[in-house]
């Protein structure tokens, strides 16, 4: 739990990310370096080619420098990725 809570204040450029789940079957599967973040989206380098990924409807997979692995829901990281990281995260249990 501490690692989902730590990532929802971190920066997400650079770490590893992969589409867990959503409702466009094309974005499925996407994985890759993210390489840029707005208010929502999240911008995934796959091989040569950048896929902006919508943050609401998205639950995705972060790889964290120490090999841990989180899912997030998107929907948790919506805002602007400064604002999100002074943001104090609401207690979830």
């Amino acid at each position: 739990m501490k690692a989902a809570a730590t990532i929802l204040q971190s920066e997400l450029i650079g770490l590893n990310a992969k589409v867990k789940r959503s409702p466009n079957r094309n974005s499925m599967g996407i994985s890759g370096k993210v390489i840029d973040e707005t208010r929502n989206t999240l911008v995934i380098r796959q091989d040569d080619d950048n896929k902006a990924i919508p943050k609401e409807t998205t639950v995705f997979q972060f790889t964290l420098p120490s090999g841990t692995v989180v899912e997030v829901e998107g929907n948790a990281i919506i805002g602007r990725p400064e604002d999100r990281v002074k943001k104090k995260p609401r207690r979830q249990w």
